[in-house]
C-alpha cells in the first residue's frame, strides 16, 4: 500500500501531523512515524531508518524558521550535535543487530519513558514560571540564554551522547530527552530548549541515516513522503509555539503515546 499514491498521501498526512508536534514540542516526530510504518508491515529496523528522513526534513524546516527569527541558540545546538553524531552511528549499528521483538519492546519502553520525561518537563516549566513570578522577572522562555562555557559544556556533551544513541536506535530525533535534560541541567527555558534541540536533531538525524543507508535499511520514497509532510507541519508548529499553551496538546499526546506503547508491546509478543 505504501507504494501507491494513496499510501504516499497517507504518509504525507502523518508527516504533517508529526512535524507540527515536532515544532511544538521539540521531539522530531519519529515516536509516531515508526509505529505507523510498522503498522503497514515494514520491519522495525527499516521503519526506524526510514522515519529518520522525516525527522531530518521536519527538523530542518523548523530550524530554518527559528534561525530566521533569531531565536536559535546555534552554539548549544552545534555542541549537542557534535556529541550526538558518533553515538547515532552506534545506535543505528545496534538496531541492525537486535531482534525485531526485542527492539519493539524497547521502543514501547521508550514511549512510556517519554511520558515521564514530558511530565518532568512540565514540572520544570512550572518551577521556572514560579521563580520568575517570585522575583518579578519578565518571562524569558522565548530567548535562548545558555552559553557554552566550561560549566555547561559537560552536561551538553552527555545530553548529546544520549540523544544520538536514541536517534540511531529508534529512529527518533532525541528531542524528547534533550528538552527536559537541558532544562534540568542547564537551566534553559522550555521554548529555548525546544528550539535548541530541534537544531541539534538536524545533524544527529543525518548521522543515523548515513549508517542505516549503509546497512540498506532506508526506504527512500516513504521517508520522503513523511519528510515533505513534516516540513509543512514543522512550519506550523514553530509558528504556533510562541502563541499556544501546550497543556491540552501534552495531555492528548500522552494518551497517544500510551496507545502506541501498547501496540508496540503487542507487536513484540
Amino acid at each position: 500500500m505504501l507504494e501507491t499514491p494513496i499510501g504516499w498521501g497517507l504518509l504525507f498526512l502523518v508527516g504533517t501531523f508529526t512535524g507540527t508536534l515536532a515544532g511544538l514540542l521539540g521531539i522530531g516526530g519519529g515516536l509516531m512515524m515508526v509505529p505507523v510504518l510498522t503498522f503497514f508491515g515494514i520491519p522495525l529496523v527499516q521503519a526506524t531508518a526510514t522515519s529518520l528522513i522525516g525527522v531530518l526534513l521536519s527538523s530542518i524546516s523548523g530550524t530554518v524558521q527559528n534561525f530566521q527569527t533569531k531565536s536559535l541558540n546555534w552554539q548549544v545546538s552545534l555542541l549537542l550535535a557534535l556529541f550526538g553524531i558518533p553515538t547515532a552511528q552506534l545506535g543505528a549499528w545496534l538496531g541492525d543487530r537486535l531482534p525485531d521483538a526485542g527492539l519493539s519492546l524497547a521502543f514501547a519502553a521508550l514511549l512510556l519513558i517519554t511520558i515521564y520525561m514530558m511530565q518532568l518537563r512540565q514540572k520544570l516549566k512550572r518551577q521556572e514560571n514560579k521563580t520568575q513570578e517570585e522575583t518579578n522577572q519578565t518571562p524569558t522562555t522565548d530567548v535562548a540564554q545558555v552559553a557554552v562555557t566550561g560549566r555547561t559544556a559537560k552536561p551538553i556533551a552527555w545530553i548529546g551522547l544520549l540523544a544520538g544513541v536514541l536517534s540511531g536506535l529508534f529512529g527518533v530525533g532525541g528531542g524528547v530527552v534533550m528538552v527536559p535534560l537541558q532544562m534540568l541541567f542547564l537551566g534553559e527555558g522550555i521554548k529555548a530548549a525546544v528550539r535548541t534541540s530541534l537544531g541539534a536533531i538536524v545533524a544527529i538525524a543525518i548521522s543515523g541515516i548515513a549508517q542505516h543507508a549503509w546497512n540498506g535499511n532506508v526506504l527512500w520514497v516513504p521517508g520522503l513522503c513523511l519528510g515533505l509532510g513534516g516540513i509543512l507541519g514543522a512550519q506550523v508548529g514553530t509558528r504556533l509555539l510562541p502563541k499556544l499553551p501546550d497543556r491540552m496538546i501534552n495531555l492528548l499526546f500522552r494518551a497517544f503515546l500510551i496507545a502506541l506503547a501498547i501496540y508496540m508491546a503487542a507487536r513484540a509478543l
